[in-house]
């Protein structure tokens, strides 16, 4: 495909070598018919003076049209002395008319508007006149014949001059359109940057807003837990060594190691909070199922896990808080919904991932509060959280009877490479 520039160039070489194929044609032309046409010896002369000074302004005007780009004081004298030399040429042979058509070859380069339609009618006095046989016509029926001819050169000229008119006004829409759609483009792509910006930025704060709500949750889960069975220890240890009675001892030196045991417990609990070990060494999709498979064998629930779309590895943050949303919301499941079945369902859906967890079990009114549990994770508000921290959300659907539905909506954030 030839783009505008090429074409530019052509057209421009056109309006530039066109007289000359112009002046070779009526030159030969008029040559071939002299005898006819009856030329004298001196008029040969005169034709041959005009066509050294026609050759010799073109090729001035060719080399230096390339720093002239619009109508100028010399290309408005380049014209009428070229459109001169085609009338005088045509008045000594009609033949050499051909050379008047140059006229009409960049006239809109070479002429201001105001003198556009002048030129363009010297140029059809001279082909009219061409065409009819000469200048002067010799008799009245001659001039009506060259009258009848100018009339139908200026039709001519008018139609085509309306639909170069019309062409322009297309081809300057177009360039504007153009134009316009560059412009467009340039802003969208200028919105496309700033939003993959604002996305890493938005990123990195989740991920530093993460990682305060995360420290603040495990200092509160210390203090909830670890501190207060350090204390009970303490306590049960204190009567220990104030009694004298070895029952009453032993029996405080069992609840002792009970505490010291349940400490424990939450200790690696919290831990397994903090750093989700079943992503260490597989991809999500592995994690999950993992996770799915290991619950409904310990619960004895029934239990499936179905991933639906293209699986594409996760940035560590997206991926962490699915499987935190699908642990919690399978504990939850498993202490409150006395299920039968759950499914869980992974989607990759062009730039965005979702996560269903859904059971069949007694279900809940999602407008009443649930309290916090002493044991186990942070429940819906929790989840939610944790979605919303990466620019998610978290939807919950129940209702008593029927079994309760969570779903997770996140962006997908491809792995750091």
């Amino acid at each position: 495909m030839t783009d505008a520039g090429t074409v530019e160039r052509q057209w421009t070489a056109f309006h530039q070598w066109g007289p000359f194929g112009l002046l070779a044609v009526g030159t030969a032309v008029a040559a071939a018919a002299s005898d006819l046409i009856g030329m004298t010896a001196g008029q040969w002369y005169l034709a041959g003076a005009l066509i050294a000074v026609a050759v010799g302004m073109q090729l001035w005007w060719a080399g230096s049209a390339r720093t002239r780009p619009g109508p100028t004081p010399a290309s408005v004298c380049l014209y009428f002395v070229r459109c001169g030399i085609a009338f005088v040429l045509s008045w000594l042979n009609p033949l050499f008319g051909f050379y008047a058509y140059s006229g009409y070859f960049g006239v809109d380069r070479l002429l201001p508007p105001r003198l556009l339609k002048p030129g363009l009618l010297l140029t059809a006095v001279t082909i009219a006149g061409s065409q009819s046989g000469g200048l002067p016509p010799d008799d009245a029926a001659g001039w009506v014949l060259f009258g009848a001819i100018l009339a139908v050169n200026v039709v001519l000229l008018v139609v085509f001059a309306r639909l170069a008119e019309t062409e322009a006004a297309r081809s300057r829409a177009r360039v504007e359109t153009i134009a316009e759609l560059e412009r467009t483009n340039a802003a969208l792509q200028q919105a496309l940057d700033e939003n993959a910006a604002l996305h890493a930025q938005l990123l990195v704060q989740a991920r530093e807003a993460g990682v305060a709500d995360e420290r603040r949750r495990l200092a509160a889960e210390i203090h909830d837990t670890l501190a207060q069975g350090l204390t009970g220890i303490i306590a049960q240890l204190q009567v220990v060594t104030a009694t004298p009675d070895p029952v009453l001892g032993r029996e405080h030196m069992d609840r002792a190691l009970a505490l010291a045991r349940h400490s424990l417990g939450e200790a690696r609990r919290s831990v397994h909070n903090l750093s989700p070990v079943a992503l260490a060494d597989d991809g999500l999709p592995d994690a999950l199922k993992k996770t799915v498979t290991e619950w409904g064998e310990r619960t004895g629930v029934q239990a499936r896990f179905t991933v639906t779309g293209t699986a594409e590895q996760l940035h560590d943050e997206v991926a962490a808080t699915l499987l935190r949303v699908v642990q919690e919301a399978l504990s939850n499941t498993a202490r409150h919904a006395h299920a039968d079945r759950v499914g869980v369902t992974l989607s990759y859906m062009g730039d965005e991932v979702t996560l269903d967890v859904r059971d069949d079990g007694r279900g809940f009114d999602p407008l009443t509060a649930r309290e916090r549990t002493t044991v186990g994770g942070f429940g819906l508000d929790g989840m939610r959280v944790r979605a919303e921290r990466i620019a998610g959300s978290l939807t919950v659907e129940a209702e008593p009877g029927h079994g309760t539905a969570v779903s997770a909506r996140v962006p997908l954030v491809r792995h750091d490479r």
